[in-house]
């Protein structure tokens, strides 16, 4: 692995080539990307590509990458952007793009706005809220998320982003009905960490979850776009709007082994099956 740095007028991005180099290889290179997650979240997964070039980095603001705009918060359009600079600095594309949770989303804006840049998306899991049907209770579970954090700190935000997320199915009165979630139940403290500025439970990435898909730009691109989902992701909330989202592109997702973060090792908090993970990636990339 070799580590590099972007320098662009708003932010320094740090990314990383793995595997041989693109002339040395017979695939396209790999680019695995995601939000809040930063490069060392796909150390596992690019593992399983020795074959390829893999390019992984930490979007702006985050892990590596500084910052120079003054702004805090994660919108997928800036995001977007900077992912078309490193591929255009690189000049590798068009990339296969595996992209995961906000990850994806800023994927589906780069196709968007950036269509040459990529040859196949498969976008895991992509958490915007617009898809759904009942939108508006999303809005209002992700609120109460917020209001934990900012009253007791990372530890109650948790507990409440977990209790939303893994809720099955519409969110009912009888989600809200439930009183707050205790983050001793997750095996968690229960002490305020003082922390209030966590991209995941602040509103810092509310742009991500707030992204609406250009649907005919979608359809309308080069770019072979997949909706990926886990098969233990059924019925909760990144599974459904995995579920959405293809249904509206008018098409049905790709099934990939574990659950939101199937392809993590051990290393990660909530290891999946990176193995049987990475062996399902390559079947679909083969297939293009």
């Amino acid at each position: 692995m070799t580590e590099h740095i972007l320098e662009t007028p708003e932010a320094d991005l740090a990314y990383d080539l793995l595997g041989p180099t693109p002339s040395a290889s017979a695939h396209r290179p790999l680019m695995m990307i995601g939000q809040p997650m930063t490069a060392d979240g796909f150390a596992t997964l690019a593992s399983y590509f020795p074959e390829r070039t893999v390019i992984t980095y930490d979007p702006r603001g985050l892990g590596r990458s500084v910052r120079k705009d003054g702004r805090t918060d994660n919108a997928p359009t800036v995001q977007a952007e900077d992912v078309h600079a490193l591929i255009t600095a690189l000049g590798v594309g068009p990339v296969d793009l595996f992209a995961s949770s906000g990850g994806a989303v800023t994927a589906l804006a780069l196709v968007t706005a950036h269509p040459d840049d990529v040859a196949t998306l498969v976008a895991h899991e992509p958490p915007m809220i617009p898809v759904l049907h009942d939108a508006a209770a999303a809005e209002r579970a992700r609120a109460a998320v917020r209001d934990a954090y900012q009253a007791k700190g990372s530890f109650a935000g948790m507990a409440a982003f977990i209790a939303w997320t893994s809720w099955q199915g519409e969110l009912t009165d009888a989600y809200f009905a439930q009183p707050p979630a205790d983050p001793a139940m997750f095996g968690m403290p229960t002490i305020d960490d003082g922390t209030r500025d966590d991209p995941l439970l602040s509103e810092a990435s509310w742009a991500v979850t707030d992204y609406a898909p250009d649907v005919a730009a979608l359809q309308a691109a080069s770019t072979r776009v997949l909706i990926a989902v886990g098969e233990e992701s059924k019925g909760v909330f990144t599974g459904r709007t995995a579920e959405a989202t293809a249904a509206i592109l008018g098409s049905s997702p790709v099934v990939f082994p574990s659950h939101h973060g199937g392809f993590t090792g051990p290393d990660g908090g909530y290891p999946g099956q990176p193995e049987a993970f990475a062996e399902r990636l390559r079947e679909v990339l083969d297939e293009s």
